[in-house]
């Protein structure tokens, strides 16, 4: 974007001229924080911190030491493709490979924008042309620090935070009636099973068999649509089968038909660094061909004679099993549960008939979840939209 096609009032300005990285660090021997936030815990294209770890209930590695205070910014620099920026809503801990970013001098760059900036296409493309590394692609700030933006003048600059911050508490309310109403199917479920104690049982009774899969090399970049390609742990999300969390094959003669993944799967994961994602299920809904299970996930396959797969999944998603799954995790940094383990975990196996009666209401709950998810995805798709266009605005 040339000078002459900008607005009036607005200027050309590199990302590191308006916007600091912070740096401060905590001594770790006297920390007086009790939270700390990794990357997990941030949610892709979402700018609000719902999950967190706290100190001396989990283990925190050494890189844990930067400081980040309430109204910065976080920014994961791994794997940026994932959009991984947030505000921060209290003090506390993030690692080294978090950017904790905030501007200069808000009467020329307001923070309250800063996060949407963050998310915008040109920026996501800017981070990933820029990182490096194969694995596990990193970027360093400097490197972000050149990224160019069109930058308003201050009273622009409200008026377009004021519409994207509207247009976020929206999707917010859209987002706790999914969680309230999820909530709700969990509820309903969990109090049946608490009060039929004469029908738990151990999850391998209604399994047939699960498959381990396999990680053949894989390339550093995600595979194309036409390409053979192997799942990363991340694909198996909090309830949620996402795609795109692959690596292209090096070798389409690694491609094994016996470990790929297909519509109606249910997976779990067998390892992760964080104990919660340690046997964590999705669904697997509307895959593409050619994608294989990674050696840290696993397919559970239903026994058909003894439970409804949608009843199984709801036992993955309950109490029991989730509390079970933590507690069984073995390891210390990078936790994995075993297979014998996984079988062992408590679940709710009464008749088939009381079953199908349980299983008609959880698909009632689910399509009140689906038609408020098509909402939520509508109003988010508006909200990438007027971010994005912000940024590419032309003087006409």
């Amino acid at each position: 974007m040339s000078p002459q096609s900008l607005k009036p009032g607005w200027k050309m300005v590199k990302f590191g001229e308006v916007v600091r990285q912070c740096k401060e660090s905590v001594d770790r021997d006297n920390n007086p924080f009790g939270r700390y936030v990794e990357g997990g815990h941030m949610d892709s294209d979402n700018i609000h911190i719902r999950r967190w770890g706290e100190f001396g209930a989990d283990y925190v590695g050494p890189a844990f030491h930067r400081i980040f205070r309430k109204g910065q910014v976080l920014y994961g620099s791994r794997r940026t493709y994932l959009k991984k920026v947030a505000v921060a809503d209290f003090d506390g801990i993030t690692a080294n490979t978090t950017f904790v970013c905030e501007t200069k001098d808000k009467s020329i760059f307001m923070q309250e924008l800063l996060p949407f900036l963050m998310l915008t296409d040109s920026f996501t493309e800017h981070s990933i042309r820029e990182s490096k590394g194969s694995t596990n692609p990193y970027i360093n700030w400097p490197d972000i620090a050149k990224y160019e933006f069109p930058l308003p003048p201050l009273d622009e600059q409200k008026r377009i935070a004021e519409i994207l911050w509207a247009a976020d508490e929206a999707i917010c309310s859209q987002r706790s009636l999914v969680s309230d109403v999820r909530n709700a199917q969990a509820v309903f479920f969990d109090s049946r099973m608490k009060a039929d104690s004469a029908n738990q049982a151990l999850l391998g009774n209604a399994l047939q068999t699960i498959v381990a899969g396999k990680s053949p090399q894989g390339a550093s970049r995600p595979a194309n649509d036409d390409e053979f390609g192997v799942l990363k742990v991340s694909a198996v999300g909090n309830d949620c089968f996402v795609e795109t969390e692959n690596k292209a094959l090096v070798k389409q003669a690694d491609f094994n038909d016996e470990y790929e993944v297909k519509t109606g799967f249910i997976l779990v994961t067998r390892a992760n660094a964080l104990p919660s994602g340690v046997g964590r299920p999705c669904v697997v809904k509307n895959v593409r061909p050619g994608l294989m299970l990674s050696d840290k996930t696993l397919r559970l396959v239903p026994n058909e004679e003894t439970v409804f797969e949608r009843f199984l999944y709801q036992n993955l998603l309950s109490r029991n099993y989730r509390k079970y799954v933590e507690t069984a995790a073995g390891g210390t940094e990078a936790k994995n549960i075993s297979q014998d383990r996984l079988k062992k975990a408590p679940i709710w196996l009464p008749s088939l008939e009381t079953q199908q009666a349980v299983t008609k209401t959880l698909l009632s709950f689910d399509q009140t979840i689906e038609r408020a998810e098509a909402s939520l995805d509508n109003s988010q798709s508006m909200l990438r939209a007027l971010n994005s266009n912000w940024v590419e605005v032309l003087h006409v």
